[in-house]
């Protein structure tokens, strides 16, 4: 075998190249072994600074990617060997690799190529692949051991345009008669396979830009530690306190910190350049949910191809519109943001059919976990549904709980969430409000002496999928920067043009989302708060005030944000107070003890300068529904009609407003029919659907949400709002299902 290592004198190396390979030319050796193989000792290299140690660098790419010329210009950097596997090719063979491939034909070709590349080793080192390296197997497992697989991802349009220029006639494939647009494409999937950092290069980078991109992404790969969470309410004892930090899938799996707070980055979040935004202008949502959260995600802790293998599970056939999350234009300059395309017809699906499988991979095999989730109205049956889509093997060591209010949520709802039981989760109606289910989840967490008790008797560990679970909320910022692609591609902005988004919101969650959007370089210029009677958040963004004294929950048409205590806020001011933990934990102990805290003046301000807020009566949000369906034909959800109410109110119409849609009109069915005036009221659900139906309105139905209504509803428990009711009912399950499995 021939191994290459970058620590041995050019003398040794050459000795054992020749006594390897049986090369009988010295002529030969000049192709494989340039100047750079005689290594000096070097102090500022990256590999002694960054302890990359005898790991390759592998270069791969489709054809025309530049993968050889990147290669010389890293190693350059790095001060190590470069090596272009066409050489060692073409002298094992003894023949240019065009007259070989010509020879043999396309699929001995790859046989042959991986015959070599088996017997080749070699470590600290660049190694620019062939074309068609990554359609043999054996030779990426092999290769992928010693080192790190960086991969090129140019546009196809971008690599025909140069190889018409380079004339190139040894692409294997390419004398099969298929176009060459199609041998690219179809090569894209073997890749997918193999690499753990892709480097996304824009139409007209230099080779210059591709591998100081390439070189920043190793180094970030090297250096893991830079990417770390911690708490909302962490504050340094003294100065120069090492901070705690926990890595990203602490943070998922933990859900909420053992402070209180909530997990948020070190740093802030990474920032995409215009270029990269523009390049995913006319990308699939698919492609646009890799990049964002490859840059979001250390590949560490989720290599990328397994993040890709994630990702298109997510957002694959369970959604009954292609583009996942389309946008339509509603009239003017509103525009409405389509979040209900998933299974279970709400925006929670665009996070939760991902967050599920985020989780199973990062949690330890020897515990058993289960999720508990407080919902409010469609978060209960997402996660349900979500998590019951993980594999067999995940399922018996992954279950989730839902607690929602049982008097709390529609009738639809209600039956929806019951219905999404399987046979790892379960529905818990509780009879009280939303507040006291969520709180109820966070104290349980807070109870050392409870979870200590699950941990060492029933091997169960408690975790979080509700938004203040930083898995659960990232997938969400996808949607948001998506949107704004899309009005770029359908021609109604150019990049760089400012929008508002205004968002139905009581947990914050997805409003921060919006403002997370912006902070990676979505050009977002005002978030519009928009509340239903529960204004606690209007109330809050208008005075810096938030006052729970002598405020009730009232139940409106939109139950989903019927909240008061939101939980998301706090990694929002924790951000807009320049991450002060001290102040977080004096804010939100003070809101648990005396039901209400102050911001100073200052702080009024500076969120008062991204934010404006206002609600929605039931009476404007019944008015929203008949007038839209009656000059558009589209039939809003509740939740919707009070974005649109305060969008119509608030919004100063100088540039386009995306309303969040949040959820299917079909889960309100008697609200919509109310707004439409239709008689039938009192029908059943699944009368009220079909009725719906008929009206050819748009959005179409649901016909998972149709499908859904005809099933029998199993049984589920209900408990009284007492805590140790509660915990003993999660007792009760572990034993049923944890036990019983193992």
């Amino acid at each position: 075998m021939l191994h290459i290592s970058r620590h041995q004198h050019l003398k040794l190396i050459t000795k054992t190249f020749v006594s390897l390979m049986h090369f009988k030319a010295n002529r030969h050796l000049k192709l494989v072994l340039p100047r750079t193989f005689a290594f000096r000792e070097f102090r500022k290299s990256w590999f002694s600074t960054h302890s990359l140690g005898n790991k390759n660098i592998i270069l791969m790419g489709l054809p025309g990617s530049g993968k050889t010329t990147v290669g010389k210009i890293i190693s350059q950097k790095l001060g190590c060997g470069a090596i272009d596997v066409d050489n060692i090719l073409e002298i094992t063979w003894n023949m240019t690799v065009a007259e070989k491939l010509k020879d043999v034909g396309n699929e001995q070709f790859i046989e042959e190529e991986g015959k070599v590349l088996l017997n080749f080793s070699a470590s600290g080192i660049v190694i620019s692949l062939s074309g068609s390296n990554p359609m043999h197997d054996a030779t990426m497992q092999h290769l992928k051991k010693s080192g790190i697989i960086v991969y090129l991802d140019v546009p196809i349009t971008d690599l025909i345009d140069r190889l018409s220029l380079m004339k190139i006639d040894r692409i294997v494939g390419q004398n099969s008669g298929m176009p060459l647009k199609e041998i690219l494409q179809y090569r894209r999937q073997f890749y997918k396979k193999w690499y753990d950092i892709r480097i996304f290069c824009e139409d007209g980078a230099s080779v210059e830009v591709i591998a100081d991109k390439a070189f920043e992404e190793i180094k970030r790969y090297q250096d893991v530690d830079s990417e770390t969470f911690v708490s909302t309410r962490y504050k340094s004892k003294y100065p120069g306190e090492k901070v705690s930090t926990k890595y990203f899938s602490n943070a998922v799996i933990e859900g909420l910190a053992s402070d209180g707070g909530l997990f948020v980055p070190q740093k802030e979040l990474p920032k995409l350049s215009s270029v990269e935004w523009k390049s995913l202008v006319g990308a699939t949502y698919i492609e646009r949910a890799q990049v964002i959260l490859e840059k979001c995600i250390h590949p560490v802790h989720i290599p990328a191809f397994r993040l890709g293998e994630m990702i298109e599970t997510a957002y694959g056939e369970n959604f009954a519109c292609s583009k996942i999350a389309p946008v339509r234009h509603l009239s003017g300059n509103q525009f409405i943001l389509e979040l209900f395309h998933g299974p279970t017809g709400s925006f929670k699906d665009l996070s939760l059919q991902l967050m599920p499988h985020l989780f199973a991979h990062c949690i330890p095999r020897t515990c058993n976990y289960l999720v508990l989730v407080a919902t409010s109205g469609d978060t209960g049956s997402a996660v349900l549904n979500g998590f019951s889509r993980l594999t067999h093997s995940d399922k018996q060591r992954i279950a989730a709980v839902t607690f929602f209010p049982e008097d709390g949520v529609s009738d639809f709802q209600r039956e929806q969430i019951i219905g999404s039981q399987k046979e790892n989760g379960w529905a818990v109606g509780v009879k009280s409000d939303f507040d006291f289910c969520q709180t109820a989840i966070k104290k349980m967490f807070n109870d050392s002496d409870f979870t200590g008790f699950l941990t060492v008797e029933y091997g169960t560990i408690l975790s979080s999928a509700n938004s203040i679970n930083w898995g659960r909320l990232l997938p969400q910022v996808i949607y948001h920067a998506s949107a704004y692609l899309d009005l770029v591609s359908q021609g109604f902005i150019s990049f760089g043009s400012p929008v508002d988004v205004c968002v139905p919101t009581g947990n914050f969650g997805n409003i921060l989302a919006a403002v997370y959007a912006k902070m990676m370089g979505i050009p977002i210029r005002k978030f519009i708060c928009a509340s239903n009677q529960n204004h606690v958040l209007t109330d809050f963004i208008k005075t810096g005030h938030y006052d729970l004294r002598k405020r009730k929950l009232v139940q409106s048409f939109s139950p989903s944000i019927d909240i008061l205590k939101s939980s998301n806020l706090e990694r929002h001011l924790h951000f807009m107070t320049d991450r002060d933990g001290k102040l977080m934990t004096k804010l939100f102990h003070q809101l648990e003890n005396q039901q209400h805290f102050q911001l100073e003046k200052i702080l009024v301000e500076k969120l008062q300068q991204d934010f404006i807020a206002d609600w929605c009566s039931e009476e404007n949000c019944l008015a929203a529904i008949n007038s839209t369906y009656h000059t558009s034909g589209y039939i809003l959800d509740p939740h919707t009609a009070v974005a649109k109410v305060v969008a119509d109110r608030m919004q100063d119409k100088t540039c386009p407003v995306i309303l969040a849609s949040t959820a299917h009109y079909s889960k309100f069915a008697p609200v919509i029919m109310q707004a439409l005036r239709i008689k039938e009221i009192n029908e059943a659900s699944s009368s009220q659907l079909c009725l719906l139906s008929s009206y050819n309105a748009l959005p179409p139905p649901h016909e998972a949400l149709l499908k859904r209504m005809k099933q029998q509803d199993p049984n589920y428990h209900v408990c009284a709002p007492d805590m140790n009711i509660l915990k003993g009912h999660i007792e009760t399950l572990i034993q049923n299902h944890f036990m019983k499995v193992f």
